[in-house]
């Protein structure tokens, strides 16, 4: 009897292996796509560009509003580049309308002006990060830090990303880098 027990509860064990194994050989199976080589995005960007999205967003870029979002890119490029101090002066608590950039105010810096987007509130950081931020108030001083800008023809002016802010000598926000990312 025991060594009928002992043979089934064995003959279970190489089964339940045998399955893991085979499940954990199908999750590692999926290949890792190749990075594309510089002829493979010179393609699919030419192709792009033939879309009427793309044509647009060409058209756009060669406006005087898109020429304009540029320069006041360009005006930031370095401080952005460096990590370095950017004093800036809250001009709105809003952004604009329809805009889909999740919580964000509106900075004016060195007479330009900017988005200074912080994502959505429920994201990487918790609610009580953002509280600082809601206690900002138009025409206040704030240094600013990023690490990223970008455009979108939606929208008049740059967007920032708000990795660091201060008042007053004072933290106020500061992104928490996601853990795990490449």
């Amino acid at each position: 009897m025991k060594k009928l027990l002992y043979a089934t509860l064995l003959t279970l064990l190489v089964i339940g292996v045998l399955v893991y194994a085979n499940r954990v050989s199908k999750i590692n199976t999926t290949p890792i796509p190749k990075p594309l080589t510089a002829a493979e995005k010179n393609a699919a960007i030419k192709e792009w560009e033939a879309t009427p999205a793309g044509a647009n967003f060409r058209k756009w870029e060669a406006s005087p509003a898109g020429q304009k979002v540029h320069t006041s890119m360009a005006k930031i490029r370095k401080s952005i580049k460096n990590f370095s101090n950017m004093e800036g002066i809250v001009s709105s608590l809003t952004l604009p309308p329809g805009a889909r950039l999740g919580f964000g105010i509106m900075v004016k810096i060195n007479g330009e002006e900017y988005i200074l987007s912080f994502g959505r509130e429920n994201a990487s950081n918790s609610i009580k990060d953002y509280e600082p931020l809601h206690k900002l108030q138009v025409n206040d001083k704030i240094i600013i830090r990023s690490h990223h800008q970008s455009y979108a023809p939606k929208y008049a002016c740059p967007i920032i990303a708000g990795d660091y802010i201060a008042q007053d000598g004072k933290v106020i926000f500061k992104r928490i880098p996601r853990q795990g990312a490449c």
